[in-house]
């Protein structure tokens, strides 16, 4: 179906027509569904060899840091460099990484090291993930479809979060790690020849590294100007590390205040990526969203706020509907996330500013250790509702700091 002679049909399926979009999609859709597969495995992996809890964290850990450490100098290199080449350079590094790691374990020489360093390597090609990715997946769709383009992505995000841990588990249980390590170096192998089959029409500008550091710095400087990307920037910052820090303690947390089963703990797990299928669906279906930073910040409330909710629920069921709600709140979060740098910064900055989001994503180890800390001193009752309530703080100052600054 050409695009200019589509108008009237309905966004989503006026995407679809699109062969970029569909590469660029599926690629998505194969890279992130691996990635929860590699750290599901990379975990039991870790706690059966050690034994540690805290040996498995530090190997999740590995996974974040890029993005905090590089998250903003991945924006500005795709800005410059060729997008769709960096892109096919990263899922080469990840099919040979799997590779590697499908060998060792083959060879029973794997190690929890082996797994660290390759989930750092795997963050650093995750770095290039909303910068490099999404910001094509965007300019494809054009500014008149950019919601539907981003809900719906964040749609198949939400469903590989909830697949790929469990496609990961019957994997290991029935045949080992060698073999998940394997299905993801094809998988990766795949995305490789998907975008292969995609056209850039971007134009690369001029590698320097004092241009980089100033191209990352006006970024910084865009952001305290735009009150729209401010919001993007503190509400990103609110929930990677006050609010979906839950899902560290969500374990401990249904045991001890439900007396869950593995089943419980699994649909609690669930719950909030499940609403936020459920919300991606209907934002996927419809013909628009409000581009509105107001919307964004509404969402990451709603979040926290049912998060408290929550930790003080009496029932596993009314706890699992509560996370659903929550959902809805993320989902809306997650669509504007992308959408709003990509349709409100200027052209030229737009990937250094999803570089700045992805840093902030990067931050949610701190919360991790923070959860944990707080769960073994006071329980993880309190260690939730102190957490979200901070990020509930966060979020009345950036309310403050947008209307100030209108």
């Amino acid at each position: 179906m050409p695009r200019e002679t589509s108008r009237t049909a309905h966004p989503l399926r006026r995407l679809l027509a699109l062969p970029a979009f569909r590469r660029l999609w599926l690629t998505g859709a194969l890279a992130n569904g691996m990635r929860w597969v590699e750290i599901l495995v990379a975990a039991i992996f870790t706690f059966q060899a050690t034994g540690s809890a805290l040996a498995v964290s530090l190997v999740t850990l590995m996974r974040a840091l890029p993005l905090f450490l590089l998250g903003a100098a991945a924006g500005a290199l795709a800005e410059v460099l060729d997008r769709r080449r960096l892109l096919m350079a990263g899922q080469a590094l990840l099919c040979a990484t799997a590779l590697v790691l499908c060998a060792l374990a083959l060879a029973g020489l794997l190690r929890p090291w082996h797994l660290g360093l390759a989930g750092f390597l795997g963050g650093l090609v995750w770095c290039g993930e909303m910068a490099s990715r999404r910001r094509m997946l965007t300019e494809v769709a054009g500014e008149g479809d950019v919601v539907t383009a981003v809900a719906f992505d964040s749609l198949t995000s939400n469903s590989t979060r909830m697949a790929g841990p469990l496609l990961g588990g019957a994997i290991y249980q029935t045949l080992g790690p060698a073999a998940a390590f394997g299905l993801a170096a094809c998988c990766y192998a795949a995305a490789f020849l998907l975008l292969a089959g995609v056209s850039n029409r971007q134009v690369p500008g001029r590698f320097a590294t004092r241009a980089l550091l100033a191209d990352m710095g006006e970024a910084i400087a865009l952001v305290r100007r735009m009150p729209v990307l401010l919001a993007v920037i503190m509400t990103t910052i609110a929930l990677n590390i006050f609010g979906f820090c839950f899902t560290a303690v969500a374990p401990a947390f249904g045991v001890q205040q439900f007396g869950a089963s593995p089943l419980g703990i699994g649909l609690l797990s669930a719950a909030e990526p499940a609403g936020a299928l459920l919300t991606g669906l209907t934002l996927a279906a419809r013909r628009g969203l409000p581009l509105r930073g107001g919307l964004l910040v509404a969402g990451g409330v709603l979040f926290l706020l049912c998060l408290i909710l929550v930790a003080h629920m009496p029932a596993l069921w009314l706890a699992v509907a509560m996370l659903m709600l929550g959902g809805a709140g993320t989902a809306v979060f997650a669509a504007l996330q992308t959408a709003l740098p990509v349709t409100m910064a200027p052209e030229g900055a737009r990937s250094r500013v999803l570089g700045l989001v992805a840093t902030c994503i990067g931050m949610s180890p701190i919360g991790v250790l923070a959860i944990g800390v707080l769960a073994d001193t006071w329980g993880p009752p309190a260690a939730i509702t102190i957490m979200a309530t901070a990020g509930l703080v966060l979020m009345a100052w950036t309310v403050w700091l947008l209307a100030r600054r209108r």
